[in-house]
């Protein structure tokens, strides 16, 4: 070996111990520890294929190398991790009697964790076996085989031209030389023999998306064409027995009734397919397919219970079964790769060690450092997924104690996915803690060396995508205020001033476009002052003192409302004058208010920022619901403040012509409803001009000059 290829290992498990806390990162399918190695292998191996330089023992050990960690990869992402829920076949069935075959074998295969760690070992074994030899006929018969023959007589030398030639007149011989496996419907119609296809594809499962309640990956590509058409095959049973009693007659060639055990295996006919087994691997493949219980129904437990038994019973038999061709059960990687498939790397590692120390294995064979490197990265592999699940289920268990104080210490001996898994569970916590309790979760993840801004984000973020997500279907109030009371995590530390008008901006923004002012308000007294006084980035500063002002001016309205429920009819002139003074001041500072809003660019969104764009789509609805709201409220509280304040008829006759004016454009904010709100003004400025009149007089336009 290269010493290239040893740094690349090194390098490789250096890169996964960064990750060993992340179970999600060392089981991904494309950079996880078993994909990476598997890659590396893959890689070298074409090297040493290419360079001529390895023997043949060194390939053979790499590729089975190679293999092994397809297989782990294969099989650890399902035992690590808790499979997302799927209906039994029974509940589809309840929901829809004609459930097609495909949807019922999937639902029968996800029930049973035993069946489906047997299925991803068969796709495995399919994966990682030899390409099958490809059938020359293009015309019905074996290129040349017509010449050959006929060269062998005209020469008299039969027996040496009949060597390489189909020796019997059956147009069935291409079967010999297709491997056992669905493929073979292809090699049969490349061979012109479009009756055996046709056999071969009642292997298919029925599927028929149209008439499914759950989406299937069979025939996937052409579901998406047309989910009206059905695939597979409607009478498999039929199908399945015609199958079994070809395998079972003897009158049918061997070749042929391989074939037909491997389509449709079963207890019957598992010994004409084991006879068919030339390699370990044929005899896995074997030992399984009969063991798939998909289309069988949902056992019992008690059935369940003895199916695996059994199942346990025949894998374990391939320890001594003997082989043709290929490496034997013997062979170090097959030893592996069983007790990875039973489950039992423990006593496979333990096998190995003792092994080591009793000197079975010869240092000087060529074998050697490939054996001694794979089991030396499969127990640090182990080791990595072990730590993390195990850590993993303790905090779940502190969690359910309520054992809030520990878990701050135990998350942290999660290395770098720490702040994540502390985090998650401060976003647990939802509206349970009050803030002084949130003050008190982060001050733990200081005293045990966690990263206190990074902490804060992150819960503020999951708690922001967790109420967004359930806002739709959950209690309004309750999902509301778990989004308001979020940004308690980031206004606790100086550091995340700057996410907090961020994330403050994001919420206001989200709940003003959806008319929820009084809880925008709510948010509003949480925040810090300090945040007012932050200037970068402009556009983020700017807009939030764009919400600030807003609220001002609505709490000024609010207060000219109480200010009037205070006026009586029996009041002391001094309190009368003190009333109109505080009743006066009120008007003046909510109309300069508004007026200040509306003649700037409130809110305006971005030009250069596309209108598709949320958040330019959330600010263009904001301004269309307030900007007519506030207008509407001004003019009205101007025109019923007239009797106290006679000038404020020809403020509100002129606040017409602000909405009117072309550098503003507020009268575009009036398109929505169909024109409603816009009518609405309209009718209020025709109550303005009437007003107007009341003191006698014919010129309309008097109150307003």
């Amino acid at each position: 070996m290269s010493e290239t290829f040893y740094t690349a290992c090194a390098d490789i498990l250096a890169l996964c111990q960064t990750q060993k806390d992340n179970l999600e990162a060392l089981l991904d399918p494309q950079s996880g520890f078993a994909p990476q190695l598997r890659h590396l292998c893959e890689q070298q191996l074409s090297d040493l294929r290419g360079e001529g330089n390895a023997t043949p023992e060194e390939i053979e050990a790499l590729r089975m190398e190679c293999s092994t960690w397809a297989l782990l990869q294969a099989v650890m992402p399902a035992r690590k991790t808790e499979p997302p829920l799927q209906p039994s076949a029974r509940s589809l069935l309840a929901a829809n009697p004609y459930t097609p075959t495909s949807a019922l074998a999937q639902a029968t295969m996800a029930a049973s964790r035993s069946l489906s760690e047997l299925v991803v070992v068969r796709e495995w074994l399919h994966d990682t076996a030899p390409p099958p030899p490809h059938p020359d006929a293009s015309t019905g018969y074996w290129r040349f085989t017509k010449h050959r023959v006929t060269q062998g007589l005209r020469t008299v030398n039969i027996g040496r031209a009949a060597e390489n030639v189909v020796r019997e007149m059956d147009p069935d011989a291409v079967v010999r030389e297709a491997e056992i496996g669905r493929r073979r419907g292809k090699l049969c119609r490349d061979a012109h023999q479009p009756w055996r296809a046709a056999s071969i594809r009642g292997s298919l499962l029925f599927s028929w998306p149209a008439i499914s309640t759950t989406r299937q990956d069979d025939a996937a590509e052409e579901d998406e064409e047309n989910p009206d058409l059905w695939h597979g095959n409607q009478r498999r049973a039929l199908w399945k027995t015609t199958c079994t009693r070809a395998a079972l007659d003897p009158r049918v060639s061997s070749t042929e009734r391989a074939l037909y055990a491997a389509l449709a295996p079963s207890v019957q006919t598992s010994g004409v397919l084991k006879s068919a087994c030339r390699t370990w691997e044929d005899a896995l493949w074997a030992t399984i397919s009969p063991s798939g219980r998909e289309e069988e129904g949902e056992p019992s437990e008690e059935e369940e219970e003895v199916w695996r038994a059994d199942v346990e019973q025949e894998l374990q038999a391939l320890a001594t079964v003997q082989v043709q061709e290929g490496l034997g059960a013997e062979d170090p990687f097959h030893i592996s790769q069983l007790h990875i498939i039973l489950d039992r790397t423990d006593a496979l590692l333990d096998d190995f060690a003792s092994r080591l120390r009793d000197g079975a294995y010869d240092p000087e064979s060529s074998e050697y450092p490939t054996m001694t490197r794979f089991f030396a990265h499969l127990c640090l592999y182990l080791q990595m997924i072990d730590i993390a699940i195990i850590l993993e289920a303790y905090l779940q268990v502190l969690e359910g104690a309520g054992q809030r104080s520990l878990i701050a210490m135990y998350a942290g001996a999660l290395g770098d996915n720490a702040v994540e898994r502390y985090a998650l569970f401060l976003t647990s916590l939802a509206l349970s803690a009050d803030p002084a309790e949130r003050r008190t979760a982060l001050q733990r993840a200081r005293e045990h060396g966690l990263d206190v801004p990074r902490v804060a984000i992150v819960t503020a973020e999951r708690t922001i995508e967790r109420a967004l997500d359930t806002l739709p279907s959950s209690p309004a109030e309750e999902a509301e205020m778990l989004l308001v009371r979020s940004i308690e995590w980031t206004v606790v530390e100086a550091e995340t001033s700057d996410t907090a008008l961020e994330q403050a901006n994001v919420i206001l923004r989200y709940l003003l476009a959806r008319g929820r002012v009084n809880v925008a308000r709510v948010l509003l007294d949480l925040l810090p002052p300090e945040l007012a006084a932050i200037s970068t980035p402009e556009e983020r500063a700017a807009e939030y003192l764009d919400y600030r002002q807003f609220f001002i001016a609505w709490e000024t309205l609010e207060r000219v409302k109480e200010c009037q429920t205070l006026e009586a009819s029996q009041m002391s002139r001094d309190s009368r004058t003190t009333w109109l003074r505080d009743y006066g001041n009120l008007v003046s500072s909510g109309h300069e208010q508004i007026l200040k809003l509306l003649t700037t660019d409130w809110l305006v969104p971005d030009a250069e920022i596309p209108a598709t764009d949320r958040r330019s789509r959330e600010l263009t609805r904001i301004r269309q619901l307030f900007i007519p709201e506030l207008i509407l409220r001004l003019h009205t509280l101007l025109l019923s403040s007239r009797t106290h304040i006679p000038d404020n008829v020809r403020h509100a006759l002129s606040l017409a012509n602000t909405v009117a004016d072309s550098r503003y454009m507020l009268f575009t904010e009036f398109a929505g409803e169909n024109g409603r709100r816009l009518k609405e003004y309209l009718a209020a400025v025709r109550t303005a001009m009437l007003a107007g009149l009341e003191h006698g007089g014919s010129d309309p336009f008097r109150a307003v000059l």
